[in-house]
């Protein structure tokens, strides 16, 4: 027969401090819940990530911060948002799955990447369609720009402002200068993965590698490529002149970036808070749109302070080899005709 351990062990002690089930309920119901619920002060009702690409100095990321500052003041700290520029929560393709599935609330990415799981989104980077930006704009703020929105609102996420600049796109070479439709044969370089720039590429007969963003300064390091292209605040940020010799003006695409939000967390905020990220989304893409022009006069300038060499080309005898490819015909039946008519009520005809 097993003994009852003495009264004054350890056991008996403890089981003399462990206050009763009764208590410990009672205890509970005396504290009042507002007590329980309460914020900590300072707390930010809702909280959420911004990602970016893009490096801290480029206007993307300025001009972001500055709305998120704003957002803050105007909603008196309910919503706190804070900032990952630099891929630092993952590559391009990775983020656009985190904000698909709530991981991060808000993702600043460019149409052309965006088209990988919204197809229509590359629409706005067809291949010599947009001259200048007076006809960007007219498309981009107008009824094709409502288009694309609207297609990318029947997914999981939904762009929260008018589209960001991310420039006119031009060529940069390690290795030879291009000048002319027979100077890009063959031409081993890097594209987004982005299906409209490697179609575009591949129809003028140069080898296009699509490779992500964060591994692009490596690839053009360690010449797995020989060049690349990219808007030249691009260029100038991730300071691909040092492993670039020439920049081509090709102009051979116009390409924006979407600010794009998880539906289901942008649902969750109050009205007012909605409105409140929109309208401040909206002012710094103005903002961000007019650094991008001003950046275009001056960057030419420094950027040939620092080694680049660049080259006016006639783009004309671009449109002409596309021309006499299926390139523009294949992307008319992807797209739709609503689609490719809105774009040629600015483009003009294309093919």
């Amino acid at each position: 027969m097993d003994k009852k351990p003495p009264q004054n062990s350890a056991h008996a002690t403890l089981g003399l401090l462990r206050p009763s089930r009764r208590a410990v309920l009672a205890a509970a119901a005396a504290v009042p819940l507002v007590t329980i619920l309460k914020r900590p002060a300072n707390a930010a009702e809702f909280q959420f990530k911004y990602a970016t690409g893009q490096d801290p100095t480029h206007p993307v990321n300025i001009r972001a911060q500055e709305a998120i500052d704003r957002i803050r003041e105007a909603t008196s700290g309910r919503l706190d948002i804070k900032l990952f520029p630099a891929n630092q929560l993952g590559s391009d393709t990775d983020l656009l799955g985190q904000v698909r599935n709530g991981g991060v609330e808000i993702f600043n990415l460019s149409s052309l990447i965006l088209a990988t799981f919204v197809p229509l989104s590359g629409i706005t980077s067809m291949g010599f369609a947009f001259k200048d930006y007076d006809a960007v704009w007219q498309a981009m703020d107008g009824e094709l720009g409502k288009h694309v929105r609207a297609e990318i609102a029947k997914t999981p996420i939904m762009t929260l402002s008018k589209i960001w600049d991310n420039g006119f796109r031009h060529v940069t070479s390690s290795t030879r200068v291009i000048k002319t439709p027979e100077d890009i044969r063959g031409f081993k370089m890097r594209v987004p993965p982005a299906p409209a720039l490697t179609s575009l590429f591949k129809a003028i007969d140069a080898a296009p590698a699509p490779i992500n963003f964060n591994e692009l300064y490596s690839a053009l390091q360690t010449t797995v490529v020989e060049g690349q292209e990219n808007p030249l605040a691009i260029i100038a940020t991730a300071r691909l002149y040092e492993v670039q010799k020439s920049c081509s003006l090709t102009g051979h695409v116009w390409d924006g970036y979407w600010v794009l939000g998880n539906k289901r967390a942008f649902a969750r905020l109050p009205a007012d808070i909605q409105a409140i990220v929109t309208r401040e989304l909206d002012r710094s893409a103005d903002d961000q749109r007019a650094d991008i022009a001003a950046l275009t006069e001056s960057l030419q300038k420094d950027l040939s302070a620092k080694g680049l060499t660049f080259h006016t080309i006639d783009r004309e005898p671009f449109r002409k080899v596309l021309a006499g490819t299926n390139f523009y015909a294949e992307w008319k039946e992807k797209y739709g005709a609503t689609a490719w008519d809105l774009l040629e009520k600015v483009t003009g005809k294309l093919g």
